[in-house]
C-alpha cells in the first residue's frame, strides 16, 4: 500500500502558521507573536495529537524546521514520549544545503520529485510538521493526502502561511471535524479534485452588470 503524507498544521484563523510554540521558535521576517497556540490546548487537542503520532511514522521537514526540532526534541527527556519517537523516525529533510544532518536518522531530499519516490517505497505514513516552504510545492504536485488543520482563534496579521505563494487551485473535503473547549476547530480534509464552478448570476444580466463588467475587463 502507498504510504500517505499527512500535513499536521496549526494555524491562525488568517492562515499564518509560523512559530506556534515559543517566542524564540522563529524569528524570520521580523516575526515578533511567537507562542500563539500556547493558552488554547486542552485535553482533547491533546488526545488528537496523540492519534496523529500514536502509531509508527516518519517525518518530512524543511531545513529551517529541522533545525528547530533538531535542537529541541532529542533534549527533552524520558517524559516526554513524542521525543523518543521523533529520535526513531525517519526524517526525510528537503534542502539544498549540503550542510551534515546530525540528529539521527535524518536524511537530505534535494528535490519533490525525490520525495514522490520515497512516498512510492515502503514504510510508515509520513508526516509534515512546519515546514511553510514545502506546500506549495507538495500542492502542485499532488503529494498531500491529507491535511490535519487546529485553526485558533487568533488573527496574526502576517507571517508565513499554509497555502504561499505557488499553491494551485483545487478543493477539499471535510473527513472529521472537532471543536476544543478553548475554541480552536481541529478538522481532517483529503484533496478533492478541481474546484466546481457555479454561479448565482442571472442568466440574463441587467444593462447595468453589463456596464459593470465592461469597466473591469478596462480597468484590469
Amino acid at each position: 500500500m502507498t504510504r500517505k503524507i499527512i500535513g499536521g498544521v496549526f494555524q491562525s484563523l488568517d492562515g499564518v502558521i509560523q512559530a506556534p510554540g515559543g517566542p524564540t521558535e522563529d524569528w524570520t521576517g521580523g516575526f515578533t507573536l511567537g507562542g500563539w497556540s500556547f493558552h488554547y490546548w486542552d485535553e482533547m487537542m491533546g488526545n488528537a495529537m496523540g492519534a496523529l503520532f500514536g502509531g509508527p511514522f516518519d517525518l518530512l521537514l524543511g531545513r529551517k524546521t529541522y533545525e528547530i526540532f533538531a535542537a529541541h526534541w532529542p533534549y527533552v527527556g524520558e517524559d516526554e514520549p513524542i521525543g523518543a519517537a521523533f529520535d526513531a523516525a525517519n526524517k526525510y529533510v528537503v534542502t539544498h544545503s549540503g550542510d551534515p544532518l546530525d540528529w539521527q536518522n535524518s536524511h537530505h531530499v534535494p528535490t519533490i520529485d525525490a520525495i514522490a519516490a520515497i512516498k512510492a517505497g515502503d514504510g510508515p505514513d509520513i508526516l509534515i510538521q512546519g515546514s511553510s516552504t514545502l506546500y506549495p510545492q507538495l500542492f502542485a504536485a499532488g503529494l498531500i493526502d491529507r491535511l490535519f488543520v487546529m485553526t485558533f482563534p487568533v488573527v496574526i496579521g502576517g507571517g508565513k502561511r499554509l497555502f504561499g505563494p505557488g499553491t494551485p487551485p483545487f478543493a477539499m473535503k471535510l473527513v472529521k471535524h472537532e471543536v476544543a473547549t478553548t475554541g480552536v476547530t481541529m478538522a481532517t480534509y483529503e484533496p478533492a479534485g478541481d474546484i466546481p464552478i457555479g454561479s448565482f448570476q442571472q442568466k440574463e444580466p441587467s444593462e447595468r452588470e453589463v456596464a459593470r463588467q465592461e469597466r473591469m475587463k478596462r480597468e484590469g
